[in-house]
C-alpha cells in the first residue's frame, strides 16, 4: 500500500524528490501521513478535495482486500 501511494504522489507533483510517506501502524489500522512541497500541495488535494478523496478510496480498496483499514493524511 505504501508504495502505491509513493507512486500516485510523485507522478501528480512537480518535486517529486521532496514527496515523503511515514506508515504509522496500529492493531488494526494504519495510518499514511503524505508529506509534499508546499508548491504541489494542491495539486495532491485537487479541486473541492477531489483527487485526495479518489487517492482514499484507492487506498481504501487496497486495504479492504488485505482485510485491514488504512487512513491517509496529507500533511503540509
Amino acid at each position: 500500500m505504501k508504495d502505491l501511494i509513493l507512486i500516485i504522489a510523485k507522478s501528480l507533483v512537480d518535486k517529486p524528490d521532496e514527496v515523503r510517506l511515514n506508515e504509522i501502524t496500529g492493531d488494526k489500522t494504519t495510518v499514511f501521513e503524505l508529506h509534499v512541497a508546499k508548491d504541489d500541495l494542491g495539486k495532491v488535494i485537487g479541486k473541492q478535495g477531489k483527487t485526495a478523496r479518489a487517492i482514499r478510496v484507492i487506498l481504501n480498496a487496497t486495504a479492504t482486500k488485505l482485510k485491514k483499514r488504512a487512513v491517509l493524511e496529507i500533511i503540509e
